[in-house]
Parts: structure tokens; sequence; C-alpha cells
């Protein structure tokens, strides 16, 4: 039972939490709660460490669960990065996935994000993703890491159930165009309402930033520019908001076609 705030892998585990740059440096990264955890470790995902209040010792994974530690209310309540997450939570080793590695059917759905910041929205994304039950989310010219405890959060486990890869915009482009995904990207100037253009194929459904939109390298990449109708006073939806109406088109025109 660790009950000290200052034990050493304590502190460790509050630096991961805390800071992206040593997430990156030493290829760690924190899962808080069961679900979470258990998403994780049917992705493949390895669990170094497993910190746990004494009530939650039967997770039914032991054999996967690293080296499971015990901890004291006072210590985990200093570890977790938000409240209420049952009492377990784990130091889990990131693995990266390229675009190569991504295994596409035969006519893809890919989610693509240029330049998103905020880990939230991220995380909603990736939901809207799992729910619709698209082949990836390629993330491209990322402002937030893929193992952000806000991502992970928000994401409610689908950071480990949707294939997700970072890269740039021009290599994402570039993948866009050698499988044959026509690339259509959200956006109000020079477009068609979303529910009048084709999704039956292979489609790469690409969001830019609320504040500024895409960059010109996709405008001028794009096979067809979509935009969703805007009724009101305001000219813009939250990002995740809008990838979820986007997703759930094309399922249903896929959906029109198998009933």
């Amino acid at each position: 039972m660790i009950t000290s705030t200052q034990n050493a892998k304590v502190k460790h585990v509050v630096a991961l939490q805390q800071k992206s740059a040593l997430r990156r440096k030493e290829d760690l990264f924190v899962v808080e709660g069961r679900r979470e955890l258990m998403h994780c470790l049917e992705a493949g995902y390895e669990v170094v460490e497993t910190f746990m209040l004494a009530d939650q010792t039967d997770l039914g994974e032991q054999d996967r669960l690293g080296n499971i530690l015990t901890v004291s209310p006072q210590v985990y309540e200093k570890m977790a990065y938000r409240g209420s997450t049952e009492g377990v939570m784990a130091v889990v080793r990131e693995k990266s996935l390229s675009l190569e590695e991504l295994q596409l059917g035969a006519a893809p759905l890919i989610m693509v994000l240029e330049r998103v910041e905020k880990p939230g929205n991220l995380g909603a994304v990736l939901r809207s993703a799992d729910a619709a039950k698209a082949d990836a989310v390629i993330i491209c010219d990322p402002l937030t890491d893929l193992y952000n405890p806000n991502l992970i959060r928000s994401s409610i486990g689908a950071i480990f159930s949707v294939p997700c890869v970072a890269c740039s915009s021009e290599a994402c482009i570039a993948f866009l165009k050698d499988h044959g995904i026509q690339i259509l990207t959200a956006q109000l100037q020079d477009s068609s309402l979303y529910y009048d253009t084709d999704m039956l194929g292979g489609t790469a459904i690409v969001m830019g930033t609320e504040s500024t939109g895409l960059t010109d390298v996709w405008r001028q990449a794009a096979d067809a520019h979509i935009r969703i109708p805007m009724l009101g006073q305001l000219d813009s939806l939250n990002v995740s908001v809008s990838a979820a109406i986007l997703l759930f088109e094309a399922v249903r025109q896929r959906q029109s076609v198998k009933s």
C-alpha cells in the first residue's frame, strides 16, 4: 500500500498526466477508469503499471496489468487527473500507427482533422467515429498529443477502438490519392450541401479548426467541397458536432443502399 504522496511512482504518474513532453520522451501515458482501461487492453496496448484503491483489486485481467500497486484514497486523489474514475489507473506504453499500417475496407470511411487544438473536441470526434464505424481518424499537423488525458477522457476509450494516425497534411493527401479515396472538405465557400454529395465510395471527410477552417492545401486537393446548412445567425458548429453530422450522412447513404 502506497500511502505517501511523495512516493517517486506517484510523482511520476502526476508528471505524465501534466506534461506532454514527458509523455513523448518516455512513450508512456496514463489511463484512468475501468472502461477506458479495458478498451486499452482490448486494443493490445502494453500496461506497465496499475494503481488501484484497495476495494478495486478484482479487474479480471491481472495478468495483463503489469506491476499492480495498491494506493490510499489520498494518494489516488493526488494522482488522478479527473474525479470519479472508479479508483483504477494505469501507466501504459504508447503505440503509434502509420498510414501504411491502416487496414482499409473496400470503401473506407475516414475522418481527417487538420490542426485541431482542443483535446476535448478531438475526443468527441473519436467517439462519433467509433459509433459510425469509421475505418480511421487521421490527425494532420496535430497541436495536441494523442494521449492527452483530456482527450482520453472525452473519447471514453475511443482513442483505443478507432485506428488513429498523426501525420502531415501533405502525407495524408498523398495517401488518400494513392488509395483512390475521394477528399471532401467541409467549408462554407464554393460548396454543396453535404446530403447532395455521394459518399458511397471510399471517402475522407476533412475538417479544420472552428476559427480558421482548412488551409489552402486541403481546399486545393479536394474532390468536392461540402457544407452543413446554417439557418440561424451563426456560421459554424462545434467541430465535433459537424463531424458527427457528416459521418452519419455517409452511414445513412450506405445503409440505404444495403436496405
